[in-house]
């Protein structure tokens, strides 16, 4: 039997992207661990633009903060914001809390630094030349960070508006954004499972996961605010900083933004999941008309078996609750299957 996820194993819920006024947040990292740690959170990464920092002294028993920032690429030979062009944003997260060092530097995204001493003691690895809006130097970037220490996730692609078969060259990124609140609560399109269904067809072996990433320009209560509204939840084999560190490196996480999903396991060709009320359960697996069940008017499913189509290049699982909130795996490929 494969368990995916194991009946009664804790999961630690995290947002994995955050911003806060090291960059362009509007809270403290310290009214940032209050705001999520009050709500139900155990891990924390604030992942300001272009400012790698040691956030982990504001890690208790009860709560990790994880040490990340985000690199972003314009698309265009000026490095300007633009609303109708492309670009490429993504956080890396060190694997040693005290790892601040900088991969990529370019003096031109680097803004968010203003004390000079600071920006000068920057330990820079990698290229620093000027960054390019290429595939190759953002997989050179990727390997560079992977290198040095680093895993990468691939942020809010449906905002960042590259082209699929772009995205498909990437290398090295773990994981990708199913959901990314600061976008999908502007546009209810930053949920991402098309797209990642197109990168599991094309054999990416990338995982998925939520997230807020909030600023908080709006406050908690507010139709526009950005946080608490997606997630991940963590399967870590202990509560520590190097459990969670090992639970996202393989994989034991799924993206949620509300669903919970209590159990799944693959035993001689079907499929069992377990999850809290919801209104659908799918086993989507790359092909037509996904096995689905859903509920009864007025009525919710909590589980459902699935029989895998011994063809099925992989698996996925996505939950959808009378909300209208979806929680989704990662994909899970043929040769885990046998």
């Amino acid at each position: 039997m494969l368990e995916i996820i194991k009946r009664g194993a804790p999961q630690y819920k995290a947002n994995l992207h955050s911003h806060s006024t090291l960059s362009d947040g509007h809270l403290t990292p310290e009214e940032m661990k209050t705001l999520y740690k009050s709500n139900g959170y155990s891990v924390l990464a604030i992942t300001d633009h272009e400012y790698p920092f040691d956030h982990s002294a504001l890690s208790d028993e009860d709560f990790i903060m994880l040490t990340g920032y985000e690199i972003y690429i314009r698309g265009n030979d000026e490095k300007k914001y633009d609303k109708l062009g492309p670009e490429i944003h993504f956080n890396l997260y060190a694997r040693n809390p005290h790892n601040t060092d900088y991969v990529g530097y370019d003096e031109d995204y680097c803004h968010y630094i203003k004390d000079p001493a600071r920006r000068a003691s920057l330990v820079k690895v990698g290229t620093t030349r000027s960054r390019t809006y290429t595939p190759e130097y953002v997989n050179e970037v990727v390997a560079t960070a992977r290198e040095n220490g680093y895993i990468c996730t691939y942020n809010h692609p449906y905002w960042s508006m590259e082209d699929w078969e772009r995205i498909a060259q990437y290398e090295g990124f773990f994981s990708m954004e199913m959901c990314n609140y600061n976008s999908y609560v502007e546009d209810r399109l930053e949920h991402n499972g098309q797209l990642y269904e197109f990168l599991l067809r094309r054999g990416k072996r990338m995982f998925c996961h939520g997230a807020d990433d909030n600023h908080n320009s709006y406050p908690v209560g507010h139709p526009m605010c950005d946080s608490l509204g997606a997630f991940t939840y963590i399967m870590a084999p202990e509560f520590t900083y190097s459990g969670i560190f090992s639970a996202l490196e393989k994989g034991d996480f799924y993206s949620s933004q509300g669903p919970e999903i209590k159990a799944l396991y693959i035993d001689n060709g079907v499929a069992h999941i377990e999850t809290s009320p919801a209104k659908q359960i799918i086993m989507h697996y790359g092909g037509k008309r996904p096995p689905t069940l859903r509920a009864e008017e007025g009525k919710s499913v909590t589980e459902a078996d699935f029989v895998i189509n011994p063809r099925a290049p992989f698996i996925r699982f996505s939950v959808i609750d009378s909300e209208g909130r979806w929680a989704d795996t990662r994909g899970i490929f043929r040769d885990e299957l046998e």
